[in-house]
C-alpha cells in the first residue's frame, strides 16, 4: 500500500478583483477541478479558514483577506523518481529529470512526487530556473540557494542561454535544417478552458530544427528554442506537419487533435532537454551542460539501440 503525502495548506490572499464573491464561489472558480458542491463540503468539514477562523461557505470575501485550504494527505500517482546530478557547484545545480516526473507541484495530484521536492531534500533553498513538461525528460537547471537565483533568472529572462532539445517527430521534413516562427497563444480547449497552441494572434516564437536521422515514418531532430513559450517544440513541429510521435494532444497545425481530451502533462511523446549553455554567473566562462538522451533519441552513431 502506497503512503500518503503530508497534505498541504493552500494560501490565497484576496485581490480587489476577487473581493465580493462568497468563499464557495471563489474556491470553485479558483480550483475548477472541484465543483462548488465539493467546496461546500470541504468548508462544512472545517478544511477552509478565513483569516485564521473556520470559513462559512456564504462569507463574502474582502480585499486582503487570507483564505487557506487545509488539504488532507492524499496518495499521489506513481511516477519515476530516479534523478541524477549532472553538474554542481556553489552557483549552479543541473539535474536530470526522467520523463513522467512533474517539475513542479500542480494539477491537484502532485506535491512530493515532483523534481522540486526531490531536489529540495538535499538543497532546501533550490529553485528551478525553467521547467520541463511532465512527459519531457532531460536537464533542468536549479539555483542551489536563494542567493544564487537572481543572476540566473536574469540570464533566462534576457535570453542569454542556449537550449537544445532532441525529439522524435512523425514523417520526414523536406529540409535538413529549417526555422519555425508560428506564433503561440491561448485557444479555447474544453478540458482546461484554454490551452497554448499555434494562433495567429499569439506571441512571436522561434525554433530552429536540424534533422539528425531519418527513420521509417519518423525523424530524429534537434531543436533549439530561441523563445520559451509553453509546449513550444510540440506545437511548432505539429504546426510544420510533423507532430511528435505519440503526442496525445497536438496534431497537424499545432492545435489540439480532433476529439482529444488529453492534458498537456499526459505522456506518450519523446522529447528530451539535451543541452543548456550559459555564461557562468561567477566566472563568466561559457558553460555547456548536457544530459544524455534516452536510447530512442540517440542517433545510430551514438547508440546501437534497435530501431
Amino acid at each position: 500500500m502506497r503512503t500518503p503525502n503530508g497534505g498541504f495548506r493552500y494560501l490565497d490572499q484576496i485581490s480587489p478583483a476577487e473581493a465580493g464573491r462568497t468563499v464557495s464561489t471563489h474556491l470553485a472558480a479558483k480550483h475548477p477541478l472541484a465543483s462548488e458542491a465539493e467546496w461546500r463540503g470541504r468548508i462544512a468539514s472545517g478544511q477552509v479558514l478565513l483569516d485564521g477562523r473556520p470559513a462559512g461557505m456564504d462569507d463574502v470575501l474582502g480585499t486582503g483577506q487570507r483564505l487557506v485550504w487545509i488539504r488532507p494527505p492524499w496518495v499521489e500517482p506513481e511516477v519515476p523518481l530516479a534523478t541524477a546530478v549532472l553538474y554542481e557547484d556553489e552557483d549552479l545545480l543541473a539535474v536530470a529529470k526522467p520523463g513522467g516526473l512533474p517539475t513542479l507541484p500542480g494539477g491537484g495530484a502532485f506535491l512530493e512526487h515532483t523534481l522540486l521536492a526531490l531536489v529540495r531534500r538535499r538543497h532546501p533553498e533550490a529553485s528551478p530556473m525553467h521547467r520541463l513538461g511532465r512527459g519531457t525528460s532531460g536537464l533542468v537547471l536549479f539555483a542551489p540557494t536563494a542567493g544564487t537565483a537572481k543572476p540566473l533568472q536574469a540570464a533566462f529572462q534576457d535570453r542569454r542561454t542556449r537550449k537544445v532539445y532532441r525529439a522524435l517527430c512523425s514523417g520526414h521534413p523536406e529540409s535538413d535544417a529549417f526555422e519555425i516562427t508560428a506564433p503561440i497563444g491561448e485557444v479555447p480547449y474544453a478540458p482546461l478552458g484554454t490551452l497554448h497552441a499555434a494562433h495567429p494572434g499569439g506571441r512571436p516564437s522561434l525554433s530552429r530544427v536540424t534533422v539528425l536521422e531519418r527513420r521509417e515514418g519518423a525523424s530524429l531532430v534537434e531543436v533549439e528554442i530561441l523563445t520559451g513559450r509553453p509546449h513550444q517544440i510540440r506545437i511548432h513541429l505539429a504546426w510544420a506537419g510533423h507532430p511528435l510521435v505519440g503526442d496525445p494532444l497536438y496534431g497537424p497545425g499545432g492545435v489540439p487533435l480532433p476529439e482529444t481530451r488529453a492534458l498537456p502533462g499526459d505522456p506518450g511523446y519523446l522529447l528530451h532537454a539535451h543541452r543548456l549553455e550559459l555564461a557562468h554567473p561567477r566566472s563568466g566562462a561559457w558553460v555547456s551542460l548536457t544530459c544524455q538522451p534516452p536510447p530512442p533519441l540517440r542517433s545510430s552513431e551514438e547508440s546501437d539501440h534497435p530501431r
